[in-house]
Formats: C-alpha cells, sequence, structure tokens
C-alpha cells in the first residue's frame, strides 16, 4: 500500500528527477553517481544548460568523479549539501562549474517547489467562488500581497496613502 501510495504521489518525470539528482549524492564514495542520468539531468534544465555545455558537462563528469574518489576530504560526505560546501573550501566549484550548477539545482529544487506549492495554496484562498471574476493582473497583486505578507507588514500604512494621495493629485494637474 505504500508504494501504491508513493507511486499516486510521484509522476513517472518526478520520480525520473529525483533518481537523477540522487546520482549526486556523495556517500560511499559516490556509488550512486551515473554520468548517463546527471546528463539527463541537465537536459532538463534547456535554459540553464546549452548544447555546448552539455559536451563539456559530459567530458566534465568523468574528470569530477575520478577526482571525488581520490580525494580524501571527500570520502565521508554524506549529503549533497556537505557536498557543496567542500567544493567550496575546496575550491573546485571553479574547476567543475557546471558540476556545481548541477549541484546548485538540485538545492534549490526544494525551495522553488515550496514556493509554487506557497502560491498555489494563497491562490485557493483569494481565489473562492465569491471572487471568481477577479482579472488577472488583480489577482497577481493581491496574490504578492498575501504571500509576501511578512514584507508589506514592515511598511507603514501612512506611506501607501501618501503615496495614492499624490498620484491622485499628479492626476489631476493633468
Amino acid at each position: 500500500m505504500q508504494l501504491q501510495e508513493l507511486n499516486n504521489h510521484f509522476t513517472e518525470a518526478n520520480t525520473e528527477l529525483l533518481l537523477c539528482i540522487a546520482c549526486l549524492n556523495p556517500s560511499n564514495l559516490f556509488s550512486a553517481f551515473n554520468k548517463d542520468k546527471l546528463i539527463k539531468l541537465a537536459n532538463l534544465y534547456p535554459s540553464d544548460f546549452t548544447s555546448s555545455d552539455l559536451m563539456i558537462l559530459d567530458n566534465q563528469l568523468e574528470t569530477y568523479i575520478t577526482d571525488m574518489k581520490l580525494d580524501v576530504q571527500f570520502s565521508l560526505l554524506k549529503d549533497i549539501g556537505s557536498l557543496v560546501e567542500k567544493m567550496i573550501q575546496s575550491r573546485k566549484e571553479i574547476l567543475y562549474p557546471l558540476v556545481f550548477r548541477l549541484l546548485k539545482l538540485a538545492l534549490v529544487l526544494p525551495v522553488a517547489t515550496a514556493g509554487v506549492e506557497r502560491a498555489f495554496s494563497a491562490m485557493a484562498i483569494i481565489k473562492n467562488r465569491l471572487r471568481n471574476g477577479i482579472g488577472d493582473q488583480w489577482m497577481n497583486d493581491t496574490l504578492i500581497a498575501y504571500v509576501e505578507k511578512e514584507i508589506l507588514d514592515c511598511i507603514v500604512n501612512d506611506v501607501i496613502i501618501h503615496l495614492f494621495q499624490n498620484m491622485k493629485n499628479r492626476m489631476y494637474k493633468l
């Protein structure tokens, strides 16, 4: 039943993405490393990797995995976050910029996903049956105000009122 639940929760594309990201895991001396899957992962981000980047990445991954397995300071790492930290400390992000880009994308993915889920949750709250006729621009403005309410709480209401009064006065002068 648990396997069925997981299969229902993750699409085939999501599963493939997670399997590709798992190839970056440094535990057990990079035992999960798979160059083909990492190339496939890079192909999922066409705006981040050009076709020439993909060719360079292929060569860079060969050198990267050999270097990582031979370097003692990378032998005890357990997760991608510690791998990124160690790469920065040892300046290897300069040697392997495309691999480092893949690592950054893997680390950003959960945050980006949470952000999108938060926005959809806010949309469900804002766009209910009573406001079903809301226009796109008004919806975007309302969502930004709802999602970023911590930032907006720092703004004094008098400042906003003064801004709108000035706008109104300028319009009357035209």
